[in-house]
């Protein structure tokens, strides 16, 4: 009787060290970029052994990985409920707007998400698998949901889905990019209601 007992507190007890690593590695990422950072150090930072950081991940690029993918779980996901059974149903200016409400929001208010956007793009020359592992996993999750949304949508008549939603989404992470990571906003500001409005007209106005 004492053995499924056992095996559920060894289980809670990878589960923590697996999320002490992903903490202590996004810490050092942040910290230090993805160059300067050693699985030493997140073993330092999780409070783990450098053996028990290797048992859970296999190199430095797999942690990485494993932190690109949580990013896009939590963070992406949500941008995009194609589980809510109304939003065919609801007028294509709402969701979009909401949508462009959602990813703002995480790209201004979370500076973590910034700061890590920052690594995989400053890092991406040298390293451009971790900027292919981002990539595919957002198309993977918020763009694909975008693009079957345009598909099925009944109030919009577009003629490539595909491209009005990568038009879509890169209006949106330009002004990010600009705005927030580039400080554009003390030298070209744009207000993100007028970017939004602009930008859903475009798509809902001219597509009905």
């Amino acid at each position: 009787m004492e053995l499924p007992i056992s095996g559920r507190k060894d289980k809670s007890l990878s589960a923590e060290k697996t999320e002490a690593i992903l903490a202590g590695g996004m810490q050092e990422f942040l910290a230090h970029g993805y160059a300067a950072t050693s699985m030493d150090r997140v073993a330092i930072a999780a409070r783990v052994s450098k053996a028990t950081v290797y048992s859970h991940f296999q190199d430095k690029e797999s942690l990485f990985t494993a932190l690109i993918r949580r990013l896009v779980e939590q963070r992406f996901r949500s941008l995009f409920n194609d589980a809510e059974a109304e939003v065919l149903h609801t007028p294509p200016e709402i969701v979009l707007r909401a949508f462009a409400n959602r990813a703002l929001d995480m790209g201004t208010q979370e500076p973590q998400f910034l700061n890590f956007m920052r690594i995989i793009l400053g890092e991406s020359g040298r390293f451009p698998q971790l900027a292919r592992t981002f990539v595919s996993n957002v198309e993977q999750t918020s763009f694909k949901m975008l693009c079957q949304y345009f598909k099925e949508c009944p109030y919009l008549k577009l003629a490539d889905p595909e491209a009005t939603a990568r038009i879509f989404v890169g209006a949106i992470v330009h002004f990010l990019i600009v705005q927030e990571m580039l400080h554009g906003k003390d030298i070209v500001p744009m207000e993100r209601d007028r970017l939004i409005d602009t930008l859903v007209n475009l798509i809902v106005a001219n597509h009905q």
